[in-house]
């Protein structure tokens, strides 16, 4: 009996399995279209919302991964039959390779690899998780504390700027678009004095150095300067506590009897928030004493006064304006000292250094300008390029930078010594109002569109943001900030246009400044 050399029968082998790959292919091919039929039956007899090209459509698709996934088992079936057809060639030469043990191989290979890698994963969510285990743990220790203290109600409009006296007694002062100026008690939260005497919405309020003075800008074209006396209340003595226990019962008592006697509601039944807008629109602050005439008039600007300040000293003030100039008026003759002009378009704001004879305009012209009047006989001017849209606030620190915000969503701070480029830079998600440094901590409180108010370091690092919810924070635009150094309960205030002002205790430790 003859028999086949290796080659001829895996040419038959080969053979035979093409023709059976073929015969299968036509198998699927000539019951496909009945499969389809029956399964079109099918959906017509099944009720279904959705129409029925929809439902033929999903039904051509799914037959076509159907047809993929039988051509891949048609393929792993004929690559199980060249390994079989391999290893009877290799066992007619004496060696024998299995398959199946070639496949564990791999599969092991593959499985110590994907173990390594995990394990390597979960050692590093592991360390990832215990560090933020500990982070946690430290920042509970050395975690800022912002607490919203006082509410300052009482504007019948939005507030656009507000600032702390730098002399004794220590009031807030509020600049609104109802055409006022506030002074408020900061313990108390009521107001102490309005000025009525500008024509148009006041733009900003700024205090005189050592003086009782106060400087206003406005848009009626003019800046007034207003002298004011304020007397603070007197705290109100602590009730003897056997006193206070039996107002408490009395008060129970009558709540009691109202709760079962069917009587008509009382003012207490008033919800909250309708009584504090009540409250601010009603005759509590008309009743404080009011200044409808200003002790100095500065009209020189052709457009809406945006900013004022009093430069070092107090003798001379800077005011900004629509008009794309900013003055130099001198206080006691009220004339105009110098005119400083350069910019593109509408000023922001203008500020003065505390210590140095300096001043810093910011413009819509995304620029703000170093004006330098140290030396009387040279009046020096910096432009600085570093923003992308309007400089809302420059102002400058107790030491040699410059801070300056943006519509651009960011703040960056500046070294005066070298001002080529910033020290830091500050993204934030909003844009940013009129912001203010403090004078003791160097923290930065950016007033937000987005009604947030955040602080950050002078490095750009966050430290805090204002709590703020329905109950608590601003309502609306924060509009500015402003620190004060000199009071232990409120040491941050912040205004918007929800048309009130709010005062801050921010206790941030020494630890959280140094990271």
């Amino acid at each position: 009996m003859p028999v086949e050399s290796g080659s001829s029968a895996s040419s038959r082998q080969a053979k035979q399995k093409r023709k059976s790959h073929s015969l299968s292919i036509r198998r699927t091919n000539s019951t496909e279209q009945e499969r389809t039929g029956l399964q079109r039956e099918m959906l017509e007899g099944q009720d279904s919302k959705l129409p029925l090209s929809l439902r033929s459509n999903l039904l051509d698709l799914f037959g076509q991964i159907e047809r993929e996934f039988e051509n891949l088992y048609i393929e792993n079936i004929e690559l199980r039959r060249e390994i079989e057809t391999l290893n009877d060639r290799l066992t007619a030469e004496g060696q024998t390779i299995d398959g199946g043990d070639l496949t564990k191989g791999a599969l092991k290979a593959k499985a110590s690899h994907s173990t390594s890698q995990l394990s390597q994963k979960l050692k590093t969510t592991y360390k990832a998780s215990t560090s933020k285990i500990v982070s946690s743990f430290k920042a509970t220790t050395s975690r800022a504390v912002c607490q919203l203290v006082k509410e300052y109600v009482g504007h019948r409009d939005g507030i656009w700027d507000l600032s702390v006296t730098r002399t004794q007694p220590v009031v807030l002062g509020t600049a609104s678009a109802d055409h006022s100026a506030m002074l408020w008690s900061i313990e108390t939260g009521k107001c102490l004095l309005k000025y009525l005497g500008h024509a148009g919405s006041v733009n900003s309020i700024k205090f005189h150095p050592t003086e009782q003075m106060a400087l206003t800008a406005s848009g009626d074209q003019t800046a007034h300067i207003w002298r004011y006396t304020v007397q603070l209340p007197t705290p109100q003595p602590v009730a003897d506590i056997s006193v206070l226990y039996a107002g408490v019962c009395v008060c129970a008592r009558v709540a009691c009897l109202s709760l079962f006697s069917q009587q008509t509601p009382c003012d207490d039944d008033i919800d909250f928030s309708d009584k504090d807008e009540a409250d601010g629109d009603g005759d509590g602050p008309s009743e404080c004493p009011s200044i409808r005439v200003s002790s100095t008039t500065l009209r020189s600007h052709q457009g809406v006064v945006i900013a004022a300040d009093w430069l070092v000293g107090g003798k001379q003030v800077v005011t900004a304006s629509w008009d794309r100039a900013a003055n130099l008026y001198d206080v006691e003759t009220s004339e105009l000292v110098h005119s400083l002009t350069g910019h593109d378009q509408e000023l922001t704001h203008c500020c003065t250094h505390p210590t140095q004879r300096l001043v810093v305009t910011s413009s819509r012209d995304t620029t703000f300008r170093l004006w330098d009047f140290r030396d009387p006989s040279i009046h020096s001017v910096n432009v600085f390029q570093g923003h992308t849209d309007t400089v809302t606030s420059a102002v400058f620190t107790v030491g040699d930078n410059v801070v300056s915000g943006s519509d651009d969503r960011t703040v960056k701070v500046w070294d005066l010594k070298n001002m080529r480029s910033p020290i830091a830079t500050i993204r934030t998600d909003s844009a940013v109002n009129r912001i203010s440094v403090s004078v003791n901590q160097r923290i930065i409180a950016l007033p937000h569109d987005n009604r947030q108010v955040r602080l950050f370091d002078m490095s750009g690092v966050r430290l805090a943001r204002l709590p703020r919810s329905n109950r608590q924070g601003h309502r609306r635009m924060v509009c500015c900030s402003a620190w004060c150094e000199d009071n232990s309960s409120c040491n941050l205030f912040s205004c918007g246009f929800d048309r009130q002002a709010i005062g801050w205790n921010i206790n941030i430790p020494a630890l959280l400044q140094e990271k």
